[in-house]
């Protein structure tokens, strides 16, 4: 995966009303942190960072910020949006290596049709929707695919049944489940029995 170049601005201005001021020119405040340097306030162009983490990398896309002089290669992380307009209002750059082994979160994409579930009147659910990888900078997939085509009532796919790319890892329970097949009846009671469990706890607290 090749990085993707977005010029930024630094040292930018500190302060709630000097970000306001930046994000109403289309300007987007963050800090580039890690690998031991002290955190460098930055700004970048609010379309710039939108179409880099759009990509097909999506929010895992590898970033070359370029401060003047220097690029650095980075990761996006804790992206901060606004409550009701959902645009990014504030985003942190991890530093990174290419051959360093990183952390990231790739969403879980379903494939195929669960026809036999369908055909005995169950459904799919979904337990897990993301699952957190690791691996270098350029070798974060995009996503991972699970195939639910060939599950019937009653079975399970877990982490452990994922088939991981080369050279990514998870450190997740293998156990843990990602998607179950099971009646509508089944699933209504296994939610009633959480939420009972969940409101035993509650007031036992």
């Amino acid at each position: 995966m090749a990085e993707i170049t977005i010029v930024a601005e630094a040292p930018r201005p500190i302060g709630s009303r000097a970000a306001g001021r930046l994000r109403a020119a289309g300007r987007i405040p963050g800090v580039i942190y890690g690998h031991g340097r002290d955190p460098l306030p930055i700004a970048v162009d609010g379309r710039a960072l939108r179409a880099a983490l759009t990509t097909g990398a999506g929010l895992n896309a590898l970033l070359a910020l370029q401060v003047g002089d220097e690029t650095h290669l980075t990761l996006a992380r804790e992206i901060q949006r606004h409550p009701v307009r959902s645009t990014v209002t504030h985003v942190d750059f991890l530093i990174v290596r290419r051959d360093e082994v990183v952390s990231a979160d790739v969403p879980i994409n379903l494939v195929g049709e669960a026809r036999k579930v369908g055909q005995s009147d169950g459904r799919i659910e979904q337990q897990l929707t993301s699952l957190t990888v690791h691996a270098t900078p350029t070798n974060i997939p995009s996503h991972v695919e699970v195939d639910i085509s060939e599950m019937d009532v009653g079975d399970t796919i877990r982490v452990g049944d994922i088939d991981l790319p080369t050279g990514v890892t998870t450190e997740l329970d293998p156990e843990e489940p990602v998607v179950i097949a099971a009646r509508g009846e089944e699933l209504a009671e296994e939610t009633g029995e959480t939420e009972e469990a969940a409101e035993g706890a509650s007031s036992g607290a």
